[in-house]
């Protein structure tokens, strides 16, 4: 019945329709309904399974079913700029055929152009918590009206130390309100915001945090003084079309987008400290694909919907083992296929495990043909069996060295390693300087790397 059973408005009918959308995801079906019959709702799903649709369907067939209001009817609070910026635009699109308003506040954006948004009559608001809280200081906006309150990805605000924030926005709200809280993962901190926030919620509970099952995964252990190295050896391989590479901090980003631009890569960076324009320019850029590479911390992990991203770099291997999962759902999103590869010193080898244990198995160790190791990879300790990494089986179909997972050679086109680091068939490798291809923000006339602030 797709999601003819959910009986909606025709004008939202038509968008879903339009957007390609056949059957409801299974998030999509557990939340709408209960959504729609007004309840309060705790909601755990894995990355990529369509939450925002599983929120913004409800709010807009309330709205459709409301007099045109003039202040803000629904409120989504999301942790980064570009998931807000994402989250609107799903809106929108499922707005299209309706006379539904949104507006987008996010620090670094134009103050008076969001004043200007609410004053059109905007009854659906999408902010992150800092902007948002200057629009209600300063009179802007008026909260007071608002009947459906939605937390999106809730561990990450609190990640963020954004939880005075969340207190003063809930404060500000009514207290008969319906309120939605999303969350990838639920700690003790974040029972604590259910219990205050939401009246008897209804939990829609999925799959916890796992990594999409059209990923491949690889770890390369590596000498913290070589990442770079091989960083470059493996974009060097030319098996892949556009890679989003993850740094542990905004310095780190910066430096390694420096690098590899001297290095000739077509390549731009997201990170905390650029401006708003920067970062919408550096996104839309990567999404055309007028740059290969994208190096970003983890405001890019959530919310970053970009098509046919085939591989996952980590250059950091990240500190919480959810932020693993969801830096790799970038990839092998909407039924494609993706390659995730990380980058591991021996320093952080424990956040590896604890990667393993949260998604139940051990990741393949790989090495690169001919690369100059300084010392030899270490084949790390494994109880379980090896899975088959990048499709192949191992002979026999047995483990390798007693239950470790084997080092594996770099897979790629042709199943042969490339000879002297030179492409195969006379192609150009991955990462070539795009014609005219400067890094964002970069200035042409001279050549030189961007400078950016740290």
């Amino acid at each position: 019945m797709g999601f003819y059973k959910f009986q909606l408005s025709p004008e939202l009918f038509k968008s879903i329709t339009e957007l390609g959308y056949a059957e409801p995801t299974p998030v999509q079906a557990k939340v709408i309904p209960e959504a729609m019959k007004g309840h309060d709702i705790q909601a755990c799903a894995q990355t990529g399974t369509g939450k925002t649709c599983a929120f913004a369907i409800p709010i807009i067939e309330k709205l459709l079913k409301q007099p045109r209001a003039q202040r803000p009817k629904a409120l989504i609070v999301t942790p980064t700029r570009e998931l807000a910026a994402q989250v609107v635009s799903v809106v929108g699109d499922l707005a299209k055929h309706t006379r539904i308003k949104t507006a987008l506040l996010l620090g670094g954006a134009n103050f008076n152009q969001q004043v200007r948004q609410l004053r059109a009559g905007a009854e659906v608001v999408v902010a992150t918590p800092g902007r948002l809280l200057d629009h209600v200081k300063q009179g802007t906006l008026s909260l007071r009206e608002v009947h459906t309150f939605i937390l999106d990805e809730a561990d990450r605000m609190l990640d963020m130390g954004f939880l005075p924030a969340i207190r003063n926005i809930v404060a500000t709200l009514p207290s008969q309100r319906q309120t939605m809280l999303f969350s990838a993962t639920y700690s003790n901190e974040i029972q604590k915001l259910i219990k205050q926030f939401l009246k008897n919620p209804v939990v829609v509970e999925l799959a916890r945090s796992q990594p999409s099952q059209n990923v491949t995964q690889m770890a390369y252990p590596v000498a913290r003084a070589q990442k770079v190295a091989l960083l470059q050896a493996i974009l060097e391989l030319g098996n892949m079309t556009s890679a989003l590479v993850f740094t542990r901090t905004k310095h780190g980003a910066s430096r390694l987008a420096e690098t590899l631009h001297r290095l000739g890569k077509s390549v731009t960076v997201i990170h905390g400290n650029r401006s708003q324009s920067q970062r919408q320019q550096a996104l839309l850029g990567f999404k055309e694909k007028r740059f290969q590479i994208l190096v970003a911390t983890d405001i890019a992990a959530r919310g970053i919907d970009v098509k046919d991203i085939s591989h996952v770099i980590n250059f950091d291997v990240p500190v919480s083992p959810e932020d693993y999962v969801h830096r790799i759902g970038r990839t092998g999103r909407a039924q494609a296929v993706g390659e995730a590869f990380t980058l591991v010193s021996p320093e952080e080898m424990s956040q590896l495990k604890g990667i393993e244990r949260l998604i139940g198995k051990p990741i393949p160790r790989g090495v690169i043909p001919d690369f100059p190791y300084q010392t030899q990879p270490k084949v790390f300790e494994q109880n379980n069996q090896s899975h088959k990494p990048f499709g192949q089986p191992h002979q026999g179909g047995r483990p390798h060295n007693g239950g470790r997972p084997p080092q594996q050679r770099h897979p790629h086109r042709g199943g042969r390693p490339h000879q002297g680091g030179r492409p195969q068939n006379g192609r150009p490798s991955f990462g070539r300087r795009h014609q005219g291809g400067h890094s964002q923000g970069h200035d042409a006339s001279s050549n030189r790397p961007p400078h950016h602030r740290h």
